[in-house]
């Protein structure tokens, strides 16, 4: 995986695990609503996993602490 960077992305999560456990949550919702945060020709991934990768790198999704 190239881009976006890992580095990147742990300094926005904090964590691996946390990371894996995010993307897979928004890809699962990307699959069920179709829904994307940004217009198609935006993302650099054609898959769902790197578009969500590619939105937490852009600080499009947020996390909600309890």
């Amino acid at each position: 995986m190239i881009y976006p960077s890992i580095d990147k992305l742990l300094a926005k999560v904090g964590s691996k695990y946390l990371l894996v456990n995010i993307v897979s949550k928004r890809v699962k919702q990307m699959d069920e609503t179709n829904y994307y945060q940004m217009k198609e020709k935006e993302y650099v991934s054609h898959k769902n996993i790197g578009r969500a990768l590619e939105e937490i790198a852009k600080d499009l999704v947020h996390l909600k602490e309890n």
